[in-house]
This record gives structure tokens, sequence and C-alpha cells, in this order.
């Protein structure tokens, strides 16, 4: 696939400089289709006899399988879950922490973390990174793990500047459980998340795929709790609801995703194009030239992932709301002062110069 093959399968890209994966990607022709001709066959031949069942049981399996191969995992160790935040919330409720245990995140998390971790029951310790240099991430972060330490929960990617943290630095110098945010990463970045204890993937940002949709890897089922059943989730039940669970992570799967959602994010990890991260990245670096060039306070620093974020003075929601009527979809970051970029494998120089025009007329 070469890159204006890659381009011509987003229909919004004919209008919009899309700059705005990082909250929920493009949707794809393909995908779309997908989507449509599964409804289509839910409208004519209903969603009651079981072949209906078979093909749901069936697709599941294969996005199960994708999602797995995505992050590097093996099959039986993927769960599937519509969000990040899900994902989060079955980790947090399977753990059993309690008021003598303490979780260890940051600054620079998104709620849909923060919010999992502050239900727990653990004390929440917090490491400041979000006004730190990328470069002092690590020890900053293990300087909040102590002997009452139960798990450390950060994101890959922080979604407020588009730092990389140190994970595989991170594993090494912590014994505790790891529980990754890879809501800004996976389809972003290349990821590996086999040596960590708990993985999310987000099916509707990078990914392109609908929302909601996304996946859990569990690296050992047989230590979490499954606080939080479905149907999904059991071998075999009695009547007064004991249950046997499913072999691996399937026992985590939270419920029911409707068909169209599993065929739409199966058509849209298809499509991926083996070059997207060096493209994107590249693009990335392009994209912060150019804002530094036009004299914005950029605080994303050089040589992360696709995410790039500026200071901006003034209504950042206005900011944003004028660039969408422009035709340039970013993100404003509330209570930040920030306004951010996302720069995928589709991003065009075309792109780039016409958020580069808009920000100068919204300056004015």
């Amino acid at each position: 696939m070469t890159f204006e093959e890659a381009r011509a399968a987003f229909p919004v890209l004919e209008r919009y400089a899309y700059l705005n994966a990082g909250s929920v990607g493009p949707l794809s022709q393909r995908t779309h289709d997908a989507l449509v001709e599964a409804e289509r066959d839910e409208l004519l031949y209903g969603r009651a006899a079981w072949p209906y069942f078979e093909r749901m049981l069936e697709a599941r399996g294969r996005l199960r399988a994708a999602l797995a191969a995505e992050i590097g995992v093996e099959v039986e160790l993927m769960s599937l879950t519509t969000s990040t935040t899900e994902g989060c919330r079955i980790v947090l409720a399977g753990l059993g922490l309690g008021p003598d245990d303490e979780v260890v995140t940051t600054d620079a998390e998104h709620f849909g973390l923060l919010g999992p971790l502050r239900v727990s029951g653990a004390r929440v310790r917090v490491a400041e990174v979000r006004n730190r240099p990328a470069g002092e991430a690590l020890e900053t972060i293990l300087a909040e793990v102590g002997p009452h330490t139960k798990l450390v929960a950060v994101s890959h990617v922080l979604w407020i500047n588009g730092h990389v943290l140190p994970m595989d630095e991170l594993r090494a110098a912590v014994s505790v459980p790891i529980l990754v945010d890879g809501a800004q990463s996976v389809g972003a970045i290349p990821v590996e998340a086999a040596p960590f204890d708990f993985y999310t993937v987000s099916g509707q940002k990078w990914l392109c795929g609908p929302a909601p949709s996304g996946g859990l890897y569990v690296r050992d089922p047989e230590r979490l709790v499954v606080s939080l059943p479905s149907y999904f989730s059991q071998a075999r039940y009695e009547p007064d609801g004991r249950f046997e669970p499913r072999d691996g992570a399937q026992r985590f799967d939270p419920g029911w995703i409707p068909v169209p959602y599993l065929e739409a994010l199966l058509a849209a990890l298809a499509e991926l194009p083996e070059w997207r991260f060096e493209r994107s990245r590249q693009t990335a670096e392009r994209c912060r030239e150019l804002l530094l060039e036009l004299g914005c306070d950029v605080v994303t620093e050089p040589g992360h992932s696709n995410l790039v974020s500026w200071r901006w003075e003034g209504d950042t929601h206005a900011a944003a709301s004028a660039l969408g009527e422009n035709r340039v979809h970013i993100r404003d970051l509330p209570g930040t002062g920030l306004l951010r970029a996302s720069c995928g494998y589709w991003t065009s120089e075309d792109d780039l110069t016409r958020l580069g025009a808009a920000l100068e007329r919204s300056a004015r």
C-alpha cells in the first residue's frame, strides 16, 4: 500500500486535515462498509438464529487473535473490551486493593485510568512528570515506589504531551505488577506488551476502528479475580451464581459487543500499512518543527510519539473550534492551556500547512 492509497482509504481526508486520532481516528471506507454490511445482515436475517451466534463467536475469536498479534502477546491472554477505560476498571476491580495498599501513577494520566484508581480503595501516589523533562520521568516515578506499592499504573504515551515513558526500564526497575494504559500507544508506536502484567488497547483511536472497541492483555489470568463477570466470563454456572471461569483472559470479557463493531475493527486492523510507525513519526516531527517556526510554545520534546502539544494564550476550546470551522481537526486539552495535534500515517504535508495557516488566522 502506498501513502496515496492509504490516504484515499479515508473519505474524510478529502475535506479535512484530520489531526485528532488521539481522541478518535478517522474511519476508512472499508471499515465503514464492513460495519454497514454486518448491520444489513442483522436487519435482513435477524439476531436470534444459531448461525448468527456462531458468526458472533467466530468474529470474537478472530478479533482476539488480531489484537493479540498487534501487541505481540498470546491470543489466550487477550480479552475483548469496549475501551481502555473498561480495561482499567477490570484490572483495578480484580486486584482487591485496600487502604493499606499504594498505587503509583503520574500527573499526566487520563481520567479513564485515574477514575478507576481513585475508587480502587488504595492510596494513590502521584509522580509529577508533566512539567519535567521527559528524561526525568523514570526517576520521578521510581521515587514514589515504596514498600506498600502494589501496582504501578501509567500510560505508555502521555496524552497531555505525547511523551513516551521508558516502559522497559520501568519494568526492569520494579517488581510489582504494572498496568499500562495503551490508549495513545497501540497503533501509534510499536508495542510489545508481553513483559507487562496488564496492557489496555483502544480500537477507535490509532487503530481507526469503531467506537467503542478495544482489548485488555492479562499476563497471568489466574492471579486476577473476575470481579466484573459477564455471561462471556463463565464456562458453566450454578443456580446460586457460582461459576467456572473460562480459560485465559476470556474470563474478563465484559459482555456483548455488536457483531458490526467486531467486523469493523477487524477490517480496520487488516488495512494497517507496515510502514505506518515510521511515517507517522516523521510527520509528527515535521508538525513540531512547523509549530516552532510559527513561534508556538511547543511542550512536546522531539523523538517521542505521534502527539504534539503546544501552549495557547486564550481559550483553547474556542481555538480548537475555530480550527474545526476551517476544516482542521485538533484537540484542546481542558484545564491545561494546551492544544494538541495527532499525526497519523495518513497525515500529509498539506494537512500540516493547513494547520499552520489556520493557527495564524486564529492568532490575529
